[in-house]
């Protein structure tokens, strides 16, 4: 086995016992994750409708990449790991609750947004039957928050940067940002579905995205450190897969 495969497979099993660690350890989640049933019946369609075809596009490209580049499953099984551990970590929060990164940025940035809504998605709804994080009735709206807007946010970010010619500036960047907005958004649906009696989506935004904003903050520079330093590790055992991902936007 040469150097690449064993750090594979050296990353796999880290990745493997990690999300061991996370169902053994699970309990229900107070996290920014829309809950089962909490938002009302319009509000969880609406959501649902809004993301389905984003999730279709997501579907389609996702099929071309694994067909046409079959080598690149194991860097998206990286990706999916990637999302699922770090997005299933609960950080309490100063207010009482809890605060977790998203881990999508990474996807968003090597196979664009539309695949990070597939993957994003699918560890929405595993978090959701297996850890009791968020919810099915919710997912369409969790899957907004954090499978569309967040990677979406996360690319664009990266491609603007990335013409000053700082790779890793315009990594942290797009990752951290992912982190907050996927929170912010969350916060404006709970403001759409739940208006103050007093201010209304105003009072009722600023109420929700201040029970986070401490944590959150830091803690999406945290996730866009942390990417980074995972970048570096593609850079360095993983040249011939970045390479074909090269080429793969290229023909996109």
């Amino acid at each position: 086995m040469n150097i690449q495969h064993r750090q594979w497979a050296s990353l796999g099993l880290m990745a493997g016992l990690s999300c061991y660690l996370v169902l053994a350890s699970a309990n229900p989640a107070a996290a920014m994750h829309i809950a089962e049933g909490f938002l009302p019946v319009q509000w969880a369609v609406l959501w649902w409708i809004v993301s389905l075809p984003f999730l279709v596009v997501g579907v389609q490209s996702l099929a071309r990449i694994t067909s046409t580049y079959p080598e690149l499953k194991l860097l998206l099984a990286l990706v999916s790991a990637f999302t699922f551990v770090l997005s299933a970590l609960k950080i309490p929060s100063v207010t009482g609750s809890c605060s977790h990164p998203t881990g999508t940025g990474l996807g968003a940035i090597l196979f664009g947004p539309s695949v990070m809504t597939v993957l994003g998605g699918l560890v929405l709804l595993f978090q959701a039957v297996l850890l009791a994080h968020g919810g099915l009735t919710t997912l369409g709206a969790n899957m907004f928050s954090m499978a569309i807007v967040g990677p979406f946010a996360a690319y664009f970010v990266y491609r603007l940067l990335l013409r000053t010619g700082r790779t890793r500036v315009a990594i942290f960047c797009a990752s951290a940002l992912a982190n907050l907005l996927t929170y912010v958004t969350t916060s404006v649906q709970l403001a759409l579905a739940f208006p103050a009696v007093s201010g209304g989506f105003t009072a009722s935004f600023l109420k929700f995205a201040g029970i986070f904003a401490v944590t959150q903050i830091p803690l999406a520079i945290t996730e866009g450190l942390l990417t980074v330093l995972v970048w570096n590790w593609l850079q360095s055992y993983a040249k011939q897969d970045l390479e074909t991902l090269k080429l793969l936007r290229q023909e996109s």
